[in-house]
């Protein structure tokens, strides 16, 4: 008897939150009770094409993809997505400022200097 085979589940990559992220989530969430998760959207502009813009939100829209690690829920519209697959979302401190930062991602040629554009591979 032949068995028809088996599809195998591919788990699309998605965004990796560092403990930071999380613990700086998880703090602005608590201090701000109309927000329950931070959102990440990729616009036009920037130094190298694209950038990263982070904001506390309260909603998860029809387009939206949420990501929850640690008991802290990122977001992302599906456009947006594709330009961050598999890449990770980091709370960075230094001299000049402290933000979210997207790093890592596979699907960027190139950044600016402060981290918060990028160019998209082609």
């Amino acid at each position: 008897m032949l068995r028809s085979p088996v599809e195998a589940e591919v788990e699309e990559p998605g965004l990796v939150l560092t403990q930071d992220a999380i613990e700086r989530m998880q703090e602005l969430t608590r201090e701000d009770d109309k927000a329950s998760l931070l959102r990440l959207t990729v616009e036009a502009g920037g130094c190298s094409g694209f950038q990263y813009v982070f904001g506390l939100d309260n909603k998860v829209n029809e387009d939206d993809r949420v990501f929850e690690q640690g008991g802290a829920r990122l977001v992302t519209d599906m456009v947006s997505l594709e330009h961050v697959k598999g890449a990770t979302v980091d709370w960075t401190t230094d001299l000049i400022k402290s933000a979210f930062e997207v790093t890592n991602n596979p699907n960027a040629a190139g950044g600016c200097g402060c981290g918060s554009s990028f160019e998209p591979k082609m």
